[in-house]
């Protein structure tokens, strides 16, 4: 049976066929990769340190395959030595000075600054919908509820509000991580790129379109670490809300319920059910990025002296799937909130035990609270 190995999804309905899923492919994998190696040809026929050609001939290589380069890299630990092996054919000068661990994690940070693109335009589509629904219900009264029961009456603008604010912190974490290129050479001392090493780190880095290091990273995880922390403070916030649409939206509750859509929810066994399948997959992706980022604190604590044996190549898969996961779930989060239907009826009807027990109807300063979150939000835009 036909596959394309580890990019297939079958498993990861978060983020099969979305977006996020093309740009962390093993083929855009491998174009990071080739894309890094033409972005050091540049700087360095730019400062005429090697001679003209080798970034244009690059710039032409095609056909390459993710399948058998995945293979050979078995024989070095990574696929850049393999894919070196191709480039040469064509490129005599490609790679001088570097070292593997240069190209890849410049690979690893262009996917990073590639799919980070992608899902920051689905993060801002959900805030978006968010500012709206907050706007719209900042005086909808509804139950608050805490440890799980009922406790006093707020509003649903106030709720959403939270949301919002939470989302908004993370995407501003996202969107603020530096993505450097890597430059170090053999054992971070730039020894292999000649006297001209620091000012060729800096044109290096202008060609791949990324940030300049102080020094090299290679042991250094900050760049990976720090993405990582975002990734899942973003996949955090929105199993957040996730959750709070799966429990708004139960039967017994029905405050909430997802956009309907042909063949949306359906259940194998039950007919009548219509499942909150999009805030599931906001849950299944806050349940998995935690567990990702672990992997890259662990690697960065094990790090030895300049180059790593094992915890740099640890860091891959999760990276990817941490890029794929919270990619997808954005896109899913868009999709959920530009058409979350709210019944407020219910929430009234759900309400009015509670104002009967308490005697009156008190929701505070919820509404001033959630103009307060949309002026943030607001001034954040402009």
């Amino acid at each position: 049976m036909p596959s394309d190995g580890p990019s297939d999804g079958l498993l990861a309905p978060v983020w099969a066929g979305t977006a996020a899923a093309a740009a962390t492919s093993d083929a855009a994998w491998l174009q990071a990769l080739v894309d890094a190696e033409a972005a050091l040809a540049r700087a360095q026929e730019r400062l005429g340190l090697i001679p003209g050609g080798t970034a244009a001939a690059l710039a032409e290589v095609a056909g390459l395959d993710p399948v058998l380069l995945a293979e050979a890299a078995r024989g070095a630990g990574n696929p850049v030595v393999p894919l070196l092996a191709e480039l040469r054919v064509v490129a005599e000068h490609v790679h001088e000075g570097a070292t593997s661990q240069d190209i890849m994690d410049t690979a690893a940070m262009l996917v990073a600054d590639r799919t980070r693109r992608l899902t920051l335009v689905y993060l801002d589509r959900a805030l978006e919908a968010l500012a709206g629904l907050a706007a719209e219900h900042r005086a909808t009264p509804c139950a608050g509820r805490t440890l799980g029961r009922q406790a006093v009456p707020t509003t649903f603008g106030l709720v959403v509000a939270e949301w919002l604010l939470g989302l908004l912190e993370s995407r501003d974490r996202l969107a603020a991580c530096v993505l450097p290129v890597q430059f170090g050479a053999a054992a971070g001392t730039l020894a292999g790129y000649g006297p001209r090493a620091l000012e060729l780190c800096g044109a290096f880095a202008q060609e791949a379109g990324l940030a300049e290091p102080l020094l090299p990273w290679h042991t250094r995880r900050t760049p990976v670490t720090d993405l990582g922390a975002a990734l899942g403070a973003v996949a955090a916030a929105l199993g957040k809300i996730g959750t709070d649409v799966v429990l708004l939206g139960q039967s017994e509750v029905g405050e909430l319920a997802e956009p309907a859509a042909p063949g949306r929810g359906g259940s194998s066994a039950m007919a009548h059910k219509r499942n909150p399948v999009l805030s599931i997959m906001l849950r299944s992706a806050g349940l998995q990025v935690p567990a990702l980022v672990s992997v890259l604190l662990t690697a960065q604590a094990g790090a030895a002296y300049q180059r790593p044996a094992g915890e740099w190549h640890a860091e891959w898969p999760p990276l990817r799937e941490a890029l794929r996961l919270v990619g997808g779930a954005c896109a899913t989060a868009a999709e959920l909130l530009e058409g979350l239907e709210v019944a407020s009826d219910r929430m009234a009807a759900n309400l009015k035990p509670l104002t009967e027990t308490l005697g009156r109807m008190d929701t505070g300063h919820a509404a001033e609270l959630t103009d307060r979150a949309l002026a943030h939000y607001a001034k954040r835009q402009d």
